[in-house]
Protein backbone atom coordinates (compact mmCIF):
# COMPACT_ATOMS: atom_id res chain seq x y z
CA UNK A 1 0.00 0.00 0.00
CA UNK A 2 1.29 3.20 -1.03
CA UNK A 3 1.48 6.00 1.56
CA UNK A 4 0.60 9.76 1.13
CA UNK A 5 0.95 12.86 2.89
CA UNK A 6 -1.48 15.74 2.26
CA UNK A 7 -0.58 18.94 2.99
CA UNK A 8 -3.41 21.25 2.46
CA UNK A 9 -4.81 23.99 4.95
CA UNK A 10 -8.22 23.71 3.91
CA UNK A 11 -9.87 21.10 6.09
CA UNK A 12 -13.10 20.49 3.51
CA UNK A 13 -10.58 20.04 0.33
CA UNK A 14 -8.15 17.81 2.93
CA UNK A 15 -10.31 15.63 3.89
CA UNK A 16 -12.05 15.07 0.50
CA UNK A 17 -9.17 14.05 -0.67
CA UNK A 18 -8.45 11.53 2.04
CA UNK A 19 -11.63 9.89 2.31
CA UNK A 20 -11.18 9.52 -1.81
CA UNK A 21 -7.93 8.18 -1.72
CA UNK A 22 -8.46 6.42 1.21
CA UNK A 23 -11.54 4.37 -1.10
CA UNK A 24 -8.83 3.74 -3.95
CA UNK A 25 -6.75 1.74 -1.17
CA UNK A 26 -4.26 4.71 -0.63
CA UNK A 27 -3.05 5.26 2.97
CA UNK A 28 -3.84 9.10 2.75
CA UNK A 29 -2.46 11.28 6.10
CA UNK A 30 -3.49 15.08 6.93
CA UNK A 31 -0.81 16.99 7.90
CA UNK A 32 -1.99 19.19 11.02
CA UNK A 33 0.92 21.06 12.61
CA UNK A 34 1.91 23.69 9.47
CA UNK A 35 5.25 24.28 11.19
CA UNK A 36 6.51 20.99 11.43
CA UNK A 37 5.80 19.47 7.43
CA UNK A 38 9.53 17.91 7.35
CA UNK A 39 9.37 16.15 10.78
CA UNK A 40 6.03 14.43 9.84
CA UNK A 41 6.99 13.80 6.53
CA UNK A 42 10.32 11.91 8.40
CA UNK A 43 7.67 10.17 10.55
CA UNK A 44 5.29 9.15 7.74
CA UNK A 45 8.02 8.27 5.04
CA UNK A 46 5.34 8.71 2.04
CA UNK A 47 5.48 7.58 -1.21
CA UNK A 48 4.06 10.91 -2.43
CA UNK A 49 3.38 14.29 -1.09
CA UNK A 50 0.56 16.49 -2.36
CA UNK A 51 1.48 20.19 -1.20
CA UNK A 52 -0.54 23.28 -1.54
CA UNK A 53 1.30 26.69 -2.17
CA UNK A 54 -0.59 28.78 0.33
CA UNK A 55 -0.06 27.20 3.86
CA UNK A 56 0.30 28.69 7.23
CA UNK A 57 3.89 29.61 8.56
CA UNK A 58 5.78 28.73 5.28
CA UNK A 59 4.67 28.29 1.97
CA UNK A 60 4.69 24.93 0.04
CA UNK A 61 7.79 26.16 -2.10
CA UNK A 62 9.88 26.27 1.49
CA UNK A 63 9.03 22.69 2.28
CA UNK A 64 9.51 21.60 -1.50
CA UNK A 65 12.87 22.50 -0.53
CA UNK A 66 13.49 20.75 2.66
CA UNK A 67 12.21 17.88 1.41
CA UNK A 68 14.13 18.02 -1.20
CA UNK A 69 16.99 18.39 1.27
CA UNK A 70 16.36 14.55 2.10
CA UNK A 71 14.11 12.73 -0.03
CA UNK A 72 13.63 12.32 -3.59
CA UNK A 73 9.76 10.98 -3.25
CA UNK A 74 7.58 12.76 -5.65
CA UNK A 75 5.66 15.93 -4.50
CA UNK A 76 2.44 17.05 -7.00
CA UNK A 77 1.96 20.90 -5.97
CA UNK A 78 -2.19 21.62 -5.88
CA UNK A 79 -2.71 25.36 -5.94
CA UNK A 80 -5.71 27.49 -6.96
CA UNK A 81 -2.25 30.00 -7.92
CA UNK A 82 -2.51 28.11 -11.29
CA UNK A 83 -0.49 30.74 -13.75
CA UNK A 84 2.78 29.99 -15.71
CA UNK A 85 4.69 31.59 -13.32
CA UNK A 86 3.71 29.58 -10.01
CA UNK A 87 3.63 26.45 -12.22
CA UNK A 88 7.13 26.69 -13.76
CA UNK A 89 8.20 27.72 -9.82
CA UNK A 90 6.82 24.49 -8.20
CA UNK A 91 8.77 22.30 -11.14
CA UNK A 92 12.62 24.04 -10.46
CA UNK A 93 12.18 23.86 -6.64
CA UNK A 94 11.58 20.19 -7.39
CA UNK A 95 7.98 19.27 -7.72
CA UNK A 96 7.30 16.80 -10.26
CA UNK A 97 3.86 17.77 -11.50
CA UNK A 98 1.09 20.71 -10.65
CA UNK A 99 -2.98 20.42 -10.62
CA UNK A 100 -4.94 23.28 -10.78
CA UNK A 101 -7.67 23.83 -7.96
CA UNK A 102 -10.59 23.22 -8.48
CA UNK A 103 -9.14 20.03 -9.97
CA UNK A 104 -11.13 16.60 -10.69
CA UNK A 105 -10.29 14.03 -8.60
CA UNK A 106 -9.92 11.49 -11.36
CA UNK A 107 -7.47 13.42 -12.99
CA UNK A 108 -5.95 14.31 -9.91
CA UNK A 109 -5.54 10.45 -9.43
CA UNK A 110 -4.54 9.72 -12.66
CA UNK A 111 -1.40 12.08 -12.07
CA UNK A 112 -0.78 10.47 -9.03
CA UNK A 113 -0.96 6.79 -10.57
CA UNK A 114 1.48 7.70 -13.22
CA UNK A 115 3.70 9.24 -11.28
CA UNK A 116 3.91 6.14 -8.53
CA UNK A 117 4.19 3.60 -11.39
CA UNK A 118 7.19 5.43 -12.92
CA UNK A 119 8.70 6.18 -9.88
CA UNK A 120 8.29 2.81 -8.20
CA UNK A 121 6.46 0.32 -10.13
CA UNK A 122 9.14 0.42 -13.25
CA UNK A 123 12.04 1.27 -11.30
CA UNK A 124 15.47 -0.79 -12.33
CA UNK A 125 15.13 -2.92 -8.85
CA UNK A 126 11.00 -3.63 -9.67
CA UNK A 127 9.92 -6.81 -11.08
CA UNK A 128 9.20 -7.04 -14.48
CA UNK A 129 5.97 -9.31 -13.73
CA UNK A 130 2.34 -8.33 -12.32
CA UNK A 131 0.89 -11.38 -10.72
CA UNK A 132 -2.77 -12.40 -9.59
CA UNK A 133 -4.28 -16.04 -9.49
CA UNK A 134 -1.69 -17.34 -10.75
CA UNK A 135 -1.55 -15.32 -14.17
CA UNK A 136 1.66 -13.58 -14.92
CA UNK A 137 1.78 -10.18 -16.97
CA UNK A 138 4.98 -9.39 -18.49
CA UNK A 139 5.86 -6.11 -18.59
CA UNK A 140 8.86 -6.22 -21.20
CA UNK A 141 6.94 -7.72 -23.72
CA UNK A 142 3.13 -7.24 -23.19
CA UNK A 143 2.49 -11.03 -22.73
CA UNK A 144 -0.38 -12.92 -20.27
CA UNK A 145 0.86 -16.03 -19.16
CA UNK A 146 -1.37 -18.23 -16.84
CA UNK A 147 -1.39 -22.31 -16.75
CA UNK A 148 0.52 -22.99 -20.08
CA UNK A 149 -1.57 -20.50 -21.81
CA UNK A 150 0.70 -17.37 -23.25
CA UNK A 151 -1.76 -14.67 -24.58
CA UNK A 152 0.22 -11.96 -26.68
CA UNK A 153 -1.73 -8.65 -25.44
CA UNK A 154 -2.66 -5.39 -28.08
CA UNK A 155 -1.42 -2.50 -26.62
CA UNK A 156 -4.58 -1.16 -25.72
CA UNK A 157 -5.86 -4.92 -24.09
CA UNK A 158 -1.56 -4.19 -22.25
CA UNK A 159 -2.37 -0.93 -21.29
CA UNK A 160 -6.08 -1.75 -19.18
CA UNK A 161 -4.50 -5.10 -18.01
CA UNK A 162 -1.68 -2.94 -16.40
CA UNK A 163 -3.50 -0.47 -14.68
CA UNK A 164 -6.39 -2.93 -13.09
CA UNK A 165 -3.41 -5.23 -12.03
CA UNK A 166 -1.38 -2.25 -10.45
CA UNK A 167 -4.28 -1.25 -8.45
CA UNK A 168 -5.81 -4.87 -7.51
CA UNK A 169 -8.11 -4.82 -5.30
CA UNK A 170 -9.03 -1.20 -5.86
CA UNK A 171 -12.08 0.27 -8.51
CA UNK A 172 -10.26 1.88 -10.93
CA UNK A 173 -12.90 4.55 -12.71
CA UNK A 174 -13.34 4.25 -16.53
CA UNK A 175 -11.81 7.77 -16.86
CA UNK A 176 -8.44 6.65 -15.34
CA UNK A 177 -8.19 4.20 -17.95
CA UNK A 178 -9.16 6.31 -20.88
CA UNK A 179 -6.53 8.50 -19.63
CA UNK A 180 -4.15 5.25 -19.74
CA UNK A 181 -5.32 4.38 -23.44
CA UNK A 182 -4.81 8.11 -24.43
CA UNK A 183 -0.83 7.41 -24.50
CA UNK A 184 -1.39 5.79 -27.90
CA UNK A 185 -1.29 8.30 -30.31
CA UNK A 186 -5.01 7.71 -31.16
CA UNK A 187 -8.49 9.10 -29.40
CA UNK A 188 -10.05 6.99 -27.29
CA UNK A 189 -13.94 7.55 -26.54
CA UNK A 190 -15.93 5.43 -24.36
CA UNK A 191 -17.43 2.96 -26.67
CA UNK A 192 -13.84 2.27 -27.65
CA UNK A 193 -12.98 0.99 -24.28
CA UNK A 194 -16.09 -0.44 -23.64
CA UNK A 195 -15.35 -3.17 -26.83
CA UNK A 196 -11.46 -3.54 -25.62
CA UNK A 197 -12.49 -4.69 -22.13
CA UNK A 198 -15.36 -7.23 -24.04
CA UNK A 199 -12.78 -8.84 -26.11
CA UNK A 200 -9.93 -8.76 -23.30
CA UNK A 201 -12.83 -10.12 -20.63
CA UNK A 202 -13.40 -13.05 -23.72
CA UNK A 203 -9.68 -14.02 -23.94
CA UNK A 204 -9.08 -14.43 -20.64
CA UNK A 205 -12.37 -16.59 -20.27
CA UNK A 206 -10.53 -18.52 -23.29
CA UNK A 207 -7.79 -19.54 -21.03
CA UNK A 208 -9.99 -20.13 -17.72
CA UNK A 209 -9.36 -16.95 -16.40
CA UNK A 210 -13.28 -16.14 -15.94
CA UNK A 211 -14.55 -13.14 -13.89
CA UNK A 212 -11.13 -11.78 -13.62
CA UNK A 213 -12.05 -8.32 -14.54
CA UNK A 214 -15.13 -6.92 -12.85
CA UNK A 215 -17.69 -4.02 -13.50
CA UNK A 216 -18.49 -2.18 -10.38
CA UNK A 217 -21.44 -0.60 -12.14
CA UNK A 218 -21.24 3.16 -12.21
CA UNK A 219 -17.50 3.39 -10.27
CA UNK A 220 -15.25 1.11 -13.27
CA UNK A 221 -13.52 -1.73 -13.02
CA UNK A 222 -11.80 -3.90 -10.29
CA UNK A 223 -9.44 -7.37 -10.59
CA UNK A 224 -10.31 -8.35 -6.92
Amino acid sequence: MYTLLIVEDDSTISNALQAQLAAWGYNAIQTEDFKSVSKQFAEVNPHLVLLDISLPFFNGYYWCTEIRKHSTAPIVFISSASDNLNLVMAMNMGGDDFISKPFDFNVLLAKIQAILRRTYDFSENASNLLTHRGAELNLLDSTLTYQGHRLELSKNEFRILTLLLENKGAIVSRDSLMIRLWETDSFVDENTLTVNVTRLRKRLDAIGLDAFILTKKGLGYIVE
